[in-house]
């Protein structure tokens, strides 16, 4: 071995040895970002075209307001009360129990759902367990993330002692976004 491949030789050892150390320090700490106008957009890689809200779908061309999507968070309704009156249907009946612990009428499984066209739909079940006829009101709250979209009192026809009746009180037309609707019985 000649002196020339042994520094070579050595070199090369030298480099092994510290290829770690140096390849930990070129880790990047930082990336590159192109900073936007707080808009979301969106780069497309092939085209290199920007789409934001305001141009995607159109070629490039501004979207008209009335052809925006429908944000439901950012919508405004009428939160006026609604009284309406509401027949009940009897399903079934139940045990006279109402007392100390029980209460007059109570409602049960309700469920909520959209008649397309028309307007949002609470269909619940409430139990008349006194032995005396009642005339039950319902209050519901319509509601899209939170916020109110409309009150609604539904006023019952009498429901005769130890029924179970099913009822449907309507919401808000179905052009207004509900995510939620609670009811609870307002009297009796």
């Amino acid at each position: 071995m000649n002196g020339r491949s042994l520094t070579t030789m050595s070199f090369c050892l030298l480099s092994m040895a510290l290829a770690p150390a140096v390849m930990a320090q070129t880790t990047r700490s930082a990336v590159d970002v192109t900073a936007t106008t707080g808009a979301p957009e969106f780069r497309d890689p092939k085209s290199g075209m920007v789409w934001t809200p305001e141009t995607v779908g159109q070629g490039g061309k501004p979207i008209l307001p009335e052809d925006h999507a429908f944000d439901p968070t950012s919508q405004s309704a009428p939160a006026q009360g609604v009284v309406q009156r509401v027949t009940p249907r009897p399903v079934g009946s139940v045990p006279i129990t109402a007392g100390p612990t029980v209460p007059i009428v109570n409602m049960e499984n309700s469920t909520l759902r959209a008649i397309p066209g028309q307007r949002w739909q609470v269909v619940l079940y409430l139990n008349n367990n006194s032995g005396n006829p009642v005339e039950p009101v319902v209050q519901c709250r319509f509601t899209n993330g939170g916020n109110l979209v409309t009150d609604t009192r539904a006023m019952v026809s009498s429901i005769g002692p130890g029924v179970r009746a099913g009822i449907a009180v309507m919401g808000p037309r179905v052009n207004y976004f509900v995510d939620r609707a609670s009811c609870q019985v307002a009297s009796p």
